[in-house]
C-alpha cells in the first residue's frame, strides 16, 4: 500500500445551520479511482468541491484535507489558486457553465497553462492543440478558434478534460461527468477520462449516481448518505457482498440490461432533509432491518480490511449475503397478458411520418434558406396492453414524433393511425373527443405540475376539460391518489410539498384521470434518483396491468427501456433504424447503431464491465438540415468502415429501407 496521496478525515460542512456534510473520511493513492455514489443531496458534489476550496464564502468547513501530507483547509486563496488546475483539476458536470462563453476554447486552454507554466503563448497553443488532439476531438488547431456553444455537449466535455490535465495534475476530481451526455457520448468521455488518466498518472475521484459507471471506472467506492460516508470497500467487494442495507438498496433498484424482468427494489421513504436528524442512524426510517438500537444511536464506520460500514446490522449482511429482493419488500406485479399480439387491436400505427421545420435568416423580412429534417421515415406499432419504447440519441427526433402523434393533425408526410382513426381526416368533434385517449407524462414533474394549484386540482384539470360532472370528479380524485400510491388526504397540499418520486406520481394520476386507453411517457425517470425511479417503474408495470393501457416510453436508457416494454424502436437522425421484440433487439441487434448503444451501456456489475467488448462511435450525429443521400449512418458505422471498397457505394447512394425490422443493407 503506497501512501495517500489525499486524506480527508472528519470533513464537515455546514451552510448556516443546515449540514451538508457530517465527518466524511477518504483516502486516495496514486493511480487510483475512487467512486463516490449516493442519491441527490447526500453530499457527494460538496464533498468534491470543499477538498478544491471551491464552495460559496457561505459554507463553513471544518476538518482535514491533506494533500501529499500539506492542509489545505483554512489555506490562504492565493496558495489555493496554485494547487488548482496544477496538483487537483477538476471537470465540472455541466461544461457550458464552467467554460466563459466569450472566450475561444483555445484561449480558455491556453490561460489554464500559463497561469502555471512559463510558456510563451505559442508554445502553449502547440501544448493546447495536442491535448484536444489527446482527447480525440478532431481537426484540433482549427477547434482552438472556436467558442464553446460551437461545441456539441460531448465535445465540450472532452475539451473541459483536456483543460483538466493541462498541467498534468496529481488529481482530478470528476463531478458527475456524463450525466447530461447521451449513452455513447457518454462511452466516448468515460474512455478519453482513462486515456487522462493514463497519460498523467493521476489519481480519479469519480462522483456519479450510475453505478453502472462506478462498476467499469472504479477502484474501490464510497457510498454517501445524508452527508456521511456510510460504506466504502473496494469496488468488486462491494457490489457482490453489500454491509449497509442502503448499498444493497441502491443495487436492487438497478435495471439491468443483461437483467431479469421482474419488480425493482424500491427503497421507501426519501433521505432527511439537512438539519432534520434528531440522532440514531439516518437511514432507520427506511431501513427494513432496523432495531430499536438504530435510532439510538449513530454507527460509526467500522469493518475489518478495506471494507467498512456505518451499519450495526453488517455482520448481518456480511454473514448471510442476502439478495436486495430478501431484504426490501418487493410488490408482486401482476401476471401478464398473454393474448398473442396479433390479436389485440392496433393502439398506435404510423408509416412513413416525416416533419421539417424551417431554418429562417434575417431580421426584418425573414426568407427560407434551408430546412432541418427533424423527423424523415417513422414507423411505429403499438398494440393494446404494450409498452413500445422509442430510444435514440439526443436529436434523433423523438420529441417531433411525439409533438406530432399528439397533435391530431395531419403530418406534413406519413400517416398517423391512432385508435383506428387516421389523423389527417379528424374533425375539430373527433379530436377533442380523442384527445382525451392519448395522455401524456412529461419528464420533469416540477416544471408540468402548476405550483400554484393544490395537486386534486390539478388532477381534475383534464376532467374539466372533458366538462366531466363535479361528482365524478370528486369521486375519481382520490380513487387517482391512491391508484398512484398515495394519501387522498394529502389533495389539498401544494407539488412543492411532495418529493420528486411523488409529483411524478401525481402527473401520473393526472394523466389517467380521463382513463385514457395510450399513455405516452416522455422520459419520466431521467430525472429521479434511481431508488425514486424503482418504485414510479413498478407502479407503471402495476398499472399497465389493471387498466389495459397501451404505453409509448421514450427513454435514452436501455436499461429502463429493457425492464419495462414489450417491444422497442430505434430512432437514428429522424428514421427508424431498427424495430422488434425488446428480448430481440437488444439481446441479438442487427443494426451497427443498436449493436453501439447496446455495447455502450454500463452494466452494475464490475466484473460483467471488465469483460465487455465496446463499440466506440466516432463523433457526433451528422446535421438534421443536411439532407444525406444513401445511409446517414454511414460516417459513423464500424461495419462500413471495414468494407471493401466494391461494396461501399451502396452505403452511400441508396438509403436502406426498413425491412424485416431493420434499415441496414448488411444487416
Amino acid at each position: 500500500m503506497t501512501t495517500p496521496l489525499l486524506e480527508v478525515s472528519e470533513l464537515a460542512v455546514d451552510f448556516g445551520s443546515q449540514p451538508a456534510v457530517r465527518g466524511v473520511d477518504l483516502t486516495l493513492r496514486r493511480g487510483e479511482t475512487l467512486g463516490i455514489v449516493g442519491e441527490s443531496g447526500s453530499g457527494k458534489s460538496v464533498t468534491a468541491l470543499a477538498v478544491l476550496g471551491l464552495l460559496p464564502g457561505a459554507a463553513k468547513v471544518k476538518g482535514s484535507v491533506r494533500l501529499e501530507g500539506r492542509e489545505l483547509v483554512g489555506l490562504p486563496s492565493r496558495e489555493l489558486a496554485g494547487l488548482r488546475g496544477n496538483k487537483v483539476a477538476m471537470v465540472f458536470q455541466d461544461p457550458l457553465s464552467a467554460f466563459t462563453p466569450v472566450y475561444r476554447i483555445g484561449d480558455q486552454i491556453v490561460e489554464a497553462i500559463r497561469v502555471h507554466r512559463k510558456l510563451d503563448r505559442a508554445a502553449a497553443r502547440d501544448r493546447a492543440a495536442e491535448l484536444l488532439d489527446l482527447v480525440g476531438i478532431p481537426d484540433p488547431r482549427r477547434a482552438l478558434d472556436s467558442f464553446p456553444h460551437e461545441f456539441s455537449g460531448g465535445m465540450r466535455q472532452r475539451a473541459m478534460i483536456a483543460m483538466a490535465i493541462a498541467n498534468d495534475p496529481d488529481i482530478l476530481l470528476a463531478d458527475e461527468p456524463t450525466t447530461a451526455l447521451d449513452v455513447t457520448i457518454q462511452a466516448q468521455v468515460l474512455e478519453v477520462l482513462r486515456t487522462a488518466q493514463r497519460e498523467t498518472g493521476a489519481a480519479l475521484v469519480l462522483v456519479s449516481h450510475d453505478l453502472g459507471v462506478i462498476a467499469g471506472m472504479a477502484d474501490r467506492v464510497a457510498v454517501m448518505y445524508a452527508g456521511r460516508v456510510v460504506e466504502t470497500a473496494p469496488v468488486d467487494e462491494l457490489f457482490a457482498h453489500p454491509r449497509h442495507p442502503y448499498t444493497l438498496g441502491l443495487i436492487g433498484a438497478v435495471p439491468r440490461l443483461d437483467g431479469a424482468r421482474g419488480a425493482l427494489v424500491p427503497i421507501p421513504g426519501q433521505p432527511p432533509a439537512p438539519g432534520g436528524l434528531v440522532g440514531g442512524c439516518p437511514f432507520a426510517d427506511r431501513c427494513p432491518l432496523v432495531e430499536d438500537r438504530c435510532r439510538t444511536e449513530e454507527p460509526a464506520l467500522t469493518g475489518d480490511g478495506d471494507h467498512l460500514a456505518a451499519c450495526l446490522r453488517a455482520d448481518f449482511l456480511a454473514a448471510t449475503r442476502p439478495a436486495p429482493q430478501e431484504v426490501y419488500p418487493v410488490p408482486p406485479l401482476p401476471e401478464p397478458d398473454l393474448t398473442p399480439r396479433e390479436e389485440r387491436e392496433p393502439v398506435l400505427t404510423v408509416t412513413g411520418l416525416a416533419k421539417t421545420f424551417p431554418v429562417l435568416k434575417g431580421t426584418v423580412f425573414k426568407r427560407r434558406v434551408g430546412s432541418v429534417h427533424a423527423v424523415d421515415g417513422v414507423e411505429l406499432d403499438l398494440r393494446r396492453g404494450e409498452t413500445l419504447g422509442l430510444v435514440g440519441e439526443s436529436g434523433s427526433g423523438k420529441s417531433t414524433t411525439l409533438f406530432e402523434l399528439l397533435g391530431l393533425t395531419a403530418p406534413e408526410a406519413g400517416r398517423i393511425e391512432l385508435l383506428g382513426h387516421d389523423t389527417a381526416t379528424l374533425s375539430k368533434a373527433d379530436a377533442h373527443r380523442l384527445r382525451g385517449e392519448v395522455q401524456i407524462v412529461f419528464q420533469d414533474p416540477m416544471a408540468s405540475l402548476d405550483p400554484r394549484q393544490p395537486v386534486g386540482d390539478i388532477i381534475a384539470e383534464p376532467l374539466l376539460a372533458q366538462r366531466a360532472p363535479r361528482e365524478l370528479i370528486d369521486r375519481r380524485i382520490p380513487e387517482l391518489l391512491r391508484q398512484v400510491g398515495l394519501d387522498p388526504a394529502h389533495a389539498t397540499r401544494y407539488p412543492h410539498q411532495f418529493s420528486g418520486g411523488q409529483r411524478q406520481r401525481i402527473s401520473i394520476a393526472r394523466a389517467l384521470a380521463v382513463s385514457p386507453k395510450l399513455l405516452v411517457l416522455d422520459e419520466p425517470v431521467s430525472a429521479l434518483d434511481v431508488s425514486v425511479q424503482a418504485g414510479v417503474l413498478n407502479l407503471l408495470q402495476q398499472l399497465k396491468a389493471e387498466l389495459g393501457l397501451a404505453y409509448l416510453f421514450v427513454s435514452h436508457d436501455l436499461s429502463v427501456i429493457r425492464h419495462l416494454c414489450d417491444r422497442v424502436s430505434v430512432m437514428y437522425l429522424g428514421r427508424t433504424v431498427e424495430q422488434g421484440p425488446v428480448a430481440e433487439v437488444l439481446d441479438h441487434p442487427r443494426h451497427p447503431y443498436t449493436r453501439a448503444l447496446r455495447s455502450a451501456v454500463p452494466l452494475p456489475d464490475p466484473a460483467a464491465e471488465r469483460a465487455r467488448t465496446r463499440t466506440l462511435l466516432p463523433g457526433d450525429p451528422p446535421s438534421p438540415t443536411e439532407r444525406h443521400t444513401g445511409c446517414a449512418f454511414r460516417t459513423r458505422c464500424p461495419l462500413y468502415a471495414e468494407l471493401p471498397p466494391e461494396k461501399r457505394p451502396l452505403c452511400e447512394q441508396t438509403a436502406p429501407p426498413l425491412t424485416d425490422g431493420v434499415a441496414c443493407h448488411h444487416a
